[in-house]
């Protein structure tokens, strides 16, 4: 049976991608999304726009919301604004739209008759728990969830997470639909926008950048290619075993720090310019890797794409984009 699906922030780096995956597999797609964001020159978007339904709006208020139908099988909430540049350039436009666009993407699920939602939540909900009282790594979902320094701009995205995460389980329980909340740890992947560390370093990479900057460098994160992401996203949302539940998706077999990510993905690609260390920003959490047994409980989901891999795969489109833009 074709499930109907809707997907807000459909046009983002995360949210096109889902779109495709499960189009492919036959069911039908309705993106909605503002079209804010011109990180992109490419066709992708415009020509994958033929194939589904596509409803231009703002989710920031709730009257645009009576364009979208009201019984699809599932509505995967991925529209935010992310991006770590954004978070201190614009953190007051981060907690707004974020914020707005979830409670009127809930106060209009409510009144529905659509099978399920799922909340695109992040482990910088949890960061804050683990830089300033430790924690477990792998981290679990049950960590604390903090805000360590409200002054600090950085802490817009995860603060409208941490807040998103409330509304949801609390809407759930009042209204008593069904939901899941998947935090992501570090995805990547071809066409994810340049704001974040591996698009960021390959873009450098390609430009031949020397002296190669690095803020910080012995931070470690785990990387997640976006077809595991993809997979992993899709297992929670069609799974009633995950129902109420929050759920970490990631790939925690290759912690790396950024100093080694820069030196793999210097002899990935064959340039080897000379490091130069900067202080790491404020807030910039020391370690980052998700326990994944929950998920993989639940669902039986494991990631299947190593660093090596993925790496390639990412570099050889953006080396792609950049000749044919000149980013």
């Amino acid at each position: 049976m074709v499930k109907k699906v809707l997907i807000t922030g459909g046009a983002g780096a995360i949210g096109l991608q889902l779109a495709k995956y499960l189009h492919e597999q036959g069911q039908e797609i309705t993106i909605c999304d503002n079209l804010c964001k011109k990180d992109f020159k490419d066709k992708d978007l415009k020509e994958f726009m033929k194939n589904v339904n596509f409803i231009k709006l703002d989710l920031t208020k709730l009257s645009e919301l009576k364009k979208l139908k009201k019984d699809y099988d599932y509505v995967y909430h991925l529209a935010a604004i992310n991006g770590t540049k954004y978070f201190y350039e614009m953190p007051q436009e981060v907690l707004r739209v974020n914020t707005l666009a979830m409670i009127n993407i809930l106060e209009w699920f409510k009144t529905s008759n659509c099978g399920k939602i799922l909340f695109t939540s992040s482990n910088e909900a949890y960061a804050s728990t683990i830089s300033k009282m430790g924690g477990p790594i792998p981290t679990p979902e049950e960590i604390p969830l903090s805000i360590d320094d409200v002054k600090n701009p950085r802490w817009s995205y995860g603060g409208s997470k941490l807040i998103g995460e409330l509304f949801f389980v609390n809407y759930a329980r009042a209204h008593k639909f069904n939901m899941s909340i998947v935090r992501y740890h570090n995805s990547y992947g071809p066409r994810m926008g340049f704001a974040h560390v591996i698009p960021e370093f390959l873009l450098r990479i390609i430009k031949k950048e020397n002296p190669f900057n690095i803020y910080g460098g012995e931070e470690t994160r785990s990387f997640c290619y976006i077809t595991d992401t993809l997979r992993a996203t899709q297992l929670v949302m069609e799974s009633n075993k995950t129902n109420g539940e929050i759920v970490h998706i990631g790939n925690n077999n290759e912690e790396i720090t950024m100093i080694d990510l820069a030196k793999k993905m210097f002899d990935l690609f064959e340039w080897h310019p000379k490091l130069n260390i900067q202080p790491a920003p404020q807030g910039c959490v020391k370690r980052r890797c998700p326990d994944l047994s929950k998920i993989k409980k639940l669902t039986g989901y494991e990631a299947k794409v190593d660093l090596n891999e993925g790496l390639k795969k990412t570099y050889d489109w953006y080396l792609d984009y950049y000749k044919k833009n000149k980013k």
